[in-house]
């Protein structure tokens, strides 16, 4: 077995508006589900699938989850430019005029000089794991969490462990478990077999890292439609495909060993909060859940489409992990 040294994580600035850089137009982000930059970025090649990731907007921690797929293709990347020095340095002003100043010469003008650069783009995507963390953190408490309390690069390394303790200290560590459940194990077991019954799963590497999800979630759409197994019809994006077990723990995808589950409700039942009892079929809900309608209001109802015999043999387990103790405690 071989032991890797301290986790690599990443700090993402998903400033939209709030950029305050104008030497280029901004990316195509949906900041809960994937993240786009290209080469000129600094760190542009280091960020790895199995990374953990934070998001923050330059005031507050946006939410936290972790890369499961990087996607590259070339394209083109509109730089804006300083007309008197050529500098991409230029910054956007909100309210001043002319429109933008050099940070490199200090001259202020009204119209940039556009260029036209050839680059690799990247997009991650991390929707299967994201977790909404918004505003448990400001922004001195995310900067103090960087690895350089200096760097501005939109994409920071980020110290794991103090963000870690960060998020302890402010009562997220349910959140925080979700998503390190989902990382790759820091240590590769050479003897652990993994059984696919899709195409995907783990590849060997330095860490474990989650292959054939795409295929899964298609898999999942093909077998059950657009609807959310828990509360019926919902648009495809906000669906996830959820398992129905660990899949950190087994890295394995079954065919029948997920359901669609709208964002939130894959959430609260990763958690424990909503579960199926094996035997009846109806749902559970935590008495935590009582006092929001929309989930409170599914305690006692059946699931949304018909089972098969093996969801309901996961559900089983997934009900024994969360609600069997509890049942049996005076």
């Amino acid at each position: 077995m071989e032991k890797l040294g301290r986790r690599r994580a990443w700090l993402l600035m998903a400033a939209g508006e709030n950029r305050g850089h104008g030497g280029h137009s901004g990316y195509d982000d949906q900041y809960d589900a994937y993240y786009s930059w290209d080469s000129n970025v600094p760190n542009h090649k280091n960020l790895r699938v199995g990374d953990p990731i934070a998001l923050w907007d330059k005031v507050r921690l946006l939410g936290i989850s972790v890369i499961e797929q990087i996607d590259t293709s070339p394209g083109q990347k509109v730089l804006n430019r300083c007309p008197e020095c050529g500098t991409t340095r230029i910054s956007l002003r909100k309210r001043a005029t002319p429109r933008y100043r050099c940070m490199k010469c200090g001259a202020a003008f009204e119209a940039a000089r556009a260029d036209v650069a050839e680059v690799e783009l990247y997009t991650a995507r991390y929707d299967a794991a994201w977790t909404s963390l918004e505003g448990v953190l400001d922004e001195h408490e995310v900067r103090a969490v960087q690895t350089n309390a200096v760097d501005i690069n939109a994409m920071r390394p980020l110290d794991w462990d103090a963000f870690r303790d960060a998020l302890a200290r402010k009562d997220a560590d349910r959140a925080l478990s979700r998503v390190q459940g989902r990382l790759p194990d820091a240590v590769w077991n050479d003897g652990a077999g993994v059984t696919l019954e899709l195409s995907g799963g783990f590849r060997r590497s330095l860490v474990r890292v989650r292959r054939g999800q795409r295929q899964f979630r298609a898999h999942l759409l093909s077998s059950q439609g657009s609807t959310c197994a828990f509360t019926g019809g919902a648009p495809e994006r906000v669906l996830d495909a959820g398992h129905l077990y660990s899949y950190a723990r087994l890295g394995e995808h079954h065919a029948h060993g997920g359901l669609m589950l709208r964002r939130d409700i894959h959430r609260l039942f990763d958690d424990g909060m909503l579960a199926v009892d094996p035997t009846t079929l109806r749902i559970d809900v935590d008495s935590e859940l009582a006092a929001f309608p929309q989930y409170a209001c599914l305690d006692g109802r059946p699931l949304q489409l018909d089972l098969r015999e093996q969801q309901v043999d996961w559900l089983g387990k997934h009900w024994g992990e969360h609600r069997a103790t509890a049942s049996r405690a005076p």
